[in-house]
């Protein structure tokens, strides 16, 4: 199976962003792999609240899908291809959310996950971050399949959460996806580190699209878009720059993994 990884630097232009992404979703598309995935916040990324409430949109059946759901459905059932649509705002109700979609290759909706850690914190060099000032925090462990394989979902801040990995490793997942929007500051440090562990402990590959530079806000990322292997090996990345990488993954380097390290075998603590 290949997996194409799309790292972009979304700004505050809704309809630049989602043409961007067109743009990479087709170029990868090239190379033929099964599935494509998207950074977070992939069509609207900005510090100021108001602003991400209003790029926010609603999905079926509270409406019809608004500009970055309506044109990465298309586009899938366009190219045949599974698109993991990093994320969206997500308008419910009263509520907003930091939302992925998966659309299939017939561009069906097949699944969202809405992220579950949220990003509060005070970071080195002063700045300081508050998702839950925009956005409520999701509730659910959310898998998909794609064919026969099962994929499981993460975003950005849930890397530092190991024990969602290894629940989602539980529920079946060889590969998870997590988009982020990771911080220069930590991601220089950390980003590598974390995904590699987080594949060696779940047995998983981990695929990590990601923003890069700056974004118009206070706001700069550390992109390194990657896909790492289920012994932590790295597979694929893409530099410094806006653009894409597709590996090949081996899911019977899954199943040879876990038969030769049967961890999940021999936990005793819960």
């Amino acid at each position: 199976m290949k997996i194409s990884v799309v790292q972009m630097n979304s700004q505050g232009d809704k309809a630049a962003n989602i043409a961007t992404a067109v743009r990479l979703i087709k170029e990868a598309a090239a190379n033929s792999p099964q599935v494509i995935a998207l950074p977070e916040y992939f069509s609207f990324l900005s510090d100021v609240n108001e602003k991400m409430h209003q790029s926010a949109e609603l999905f079926p059946p509270d409406g019809e899908g608004d500009d970055a759901y309506s044109t990465i459905s298309s586009l899938a059932k366009e190219l045949g291809v599974t698109i993991h649509a990093g994320s969206i705002v997500e308008k419910k109700g009263n509520s907003y959310y930091n939302t992925t979609v998966i659309f299939g290759p017939e561009g069906g909706d097949i699944a969202r996950y809405r992220k579950i850690h949220l990003f509060d914190v005070d970071v080195p060099g002063g700045a300081s971050y508050r998702e839950s000032d925009y956005v409520a925090r999701g509730e659910e462990v959310v898998t998909y399949q794609v064919g026969d394989v099962t994929f499981g979902c993460g975003i950005c801040y849930d890397l530092r959460f190991p024990e969602l990995f290894r629940t989602l490793r539980d529920k079946g997942a060889k590969v998870i996806v997590l988009p982020a929007a990771f911080t220069l500051m930590t991601g220089k440090d950390h980003w590598e580190v974390l995904l590699r562990a987080r594949a060696i402990e779940a047995q998983c590959y981990v695929v990590a699209p990601a923003q890069v530079f700056g974004h118009g806000t206070g706001k700069a990322c550390f992109g390194h878009s990657m896909i790492i292997d289920p012994w932590g090996q790295v597979t694929a990345m893409v530099p410094d720059e806006v653009g894409f990488a597709t590996a090949t993954i081996d899911l019977d380097r899954v199943d040879s993994v876990r038969t030769k390290l049967p961890v999940a075998q021999h936990h005793v603590l819960n």
